[in-house]
């Protein structure tokens, strides 16, 4: 760990302000950004009119969006993984073969970020793509992710989660929750029903390496007039599984 002298405070700052901003708060005025943020009006403003003034944030006058310029600072170094890299073409495959959308995800912290994804239709509001980030406790790899990890560690992520419900599904009983990351880590795969947005049903498996560990998690995503949330199992995860048998050969 670098001592604090060898840390640029300012720079941490700009980089809260950043990540801040969510699909689903794209504008955020200054008091929205220093209470999100914790910093103050005066440090938030700052912060703000520098993105601004570097093209990163749009502004207009009271209201600030990200630019897609952002996306530079993100979008190479994702790229740039061995790992997104290895999956893009197990997930085309795969897509292909089962006629829906497919993502690949590493957890970080309470939420997964998307590394890889293979897109057939739409069936969220909002758009995924590599580095768009869901939270973790609602979601069918999200829960695979914390199966993985010493239960404790998961019950922890889960307690310091946002868990506000996104819909009339969600569970927001952490004891609940906790015990569908359980049967996730028996079962070997984790079914959400309409817990992340209404009329989404997904289901995921963990991604091994070739010495075991998980390193990811994989799964498609259907509409709910699609499938019956029990259909999910038998229609979708033998192919999951073929393509987490193919993986592990491959990823170190």
């Amino acid at each position: 760990m670098a001592n604090k002298t060898d840390t640029i405070g300012s720079l941490a700052k700009g980089l809260r302000v950043i990540e801040a901003f969510r699909a689903e708060q794209p504008r955020m005025s200054i008091s929205d950004v220093a209470g999100a943020t914790g910093l103050d009006r005066a440090t938030a403003r700052r912060c703000l009119l520098t993105l601004h003034d570097l093209g990163y944030a749009d502004y207009d006058g009271k209201f600030f969006t990200l630019t897609a310029r952002v996306l530079r600072l993100g979008m190479g170094a994702l790229a740039a993984m061995p790992m997104a890299q290895l999956v893009q073409p197990w997930l085309d495959q795969l897509s292909e073969r089962i006629g829906q959308s497919t993502s690949v995800s590493i957890l970080d912290g309470t939420e997964i970020v998307y590394l890889a994804r293979a897109a057939q239709r739409r069936v969220m509001s909002i758009g995924l793509m590599p580095g768009s980030r869901l939270p973790a406790h609602c979601t069918s790899m999200g829960r695979v992710l914390l199966a993985a990890l010493p239960r404790d560690e998961a019950r922890a992520i889960i307690e310091a989660s946002d868990l506000t419900p996104r819909t009339t599904h969600s569970l927001t009983d952490p004891a609940e929750i906790v015990a569908r990351v359980d049967a996730a880590r028996r079962d070997g795969y984790a079914l959400i029903d309409q817990e992340v947005e209404l009329g989404l049903r997904s289901i995921a498996v963990p991604i091994f390496s070739v010495h075991g560990r998980t390193v990811a998690a994989i799964n498609t995503g259907v509409a709910a007039v699609q499938e019956d949330a029990k259909a999910l199992v038998g229609l979708y995860l033998e192919p999951l599984l073929k393509v987490q048998d193919g993986l592990r050969r491959v990823l170190r």
